[in-house]
């Protein structure tokens, strides 16, 4: 199989030969590794983002109409998974800093900053999904509680309660480290 161009396997892999797929991934992996790497700085992001790619191409390898080489289609894919996972992190960034603000946790830099920011980081992961994800369209993303209710399929008084449920989950959380 490595004898044949990236054309003949992915005509193979789209057909679904797994064999191929498979073989695409291997003959590409250390180049979208190694962009990624690049991208990012980080050899754990890339490790994350390596493996994004690699679920992304068995998503989408069907749309790959030959209009370009298969290793520029690949490079799209990881330049815009890493776009993407940069402004996540971004968001998350912002995220954490406004909800230090909502649980009382602002104050001015006395050193214990990173320490704030790891606590957040830790207590977001552990609110459930529901409560985690309006905290992020609400606090993160800056949206109105109505504007989240309608991206949650959920009433605006119900956000409104979500919001109340994360604060006093939190506040307890926060008084406690002083």
């Amino acid at each position: 199989m490595d004898e044949r161009d990236d054309a003949e396997i992915v005509q193979a892999a789209i057909a679904g030969d797994r064999d191929a797929f498979a073989a695409l991934l291997q003959r590409h992996y250390n180049r979208i590794h190694g962009l990624a790497w690049r991208l990012t700085g980080s050899r754990a992001d890339a490790d994350d983002i390596a493996q994004d790619v690699c679920c992304i191409l068995a998503e989408k390898l069907n749309d790959f109409r030959g209009q370009a080489k298969f290793t520029t289609w690949v490079y799209s894919i990881v330049f815009n998974t890493c776009r993407d996972f940069r402004r996540r992190r971004s968001a998350f960034t912002r995220f954490t800093d406004k909800l230090s603000v909502m649980a009382g946790l602002s104050k001015a830099p006395d050193g214990r900053d990173a320490y704030d920011a790891i606590w957040i980081e830790s207590a977001i992961a552990r609110l459930k999904p529901e409560l985690r994800d309006t905290a992020i369209l609400v606090a993160g993303q800056q949206l109105t509680h109505g504007e989240a209710a309608q991206i949650l399929g959920v009433a605006e008084a119900t956000v409104s309660w979500r919001m109340h449920e994360i604060r006093r989950q939190l506040a307890p959380k926060a008084n406690s480290q002083d």
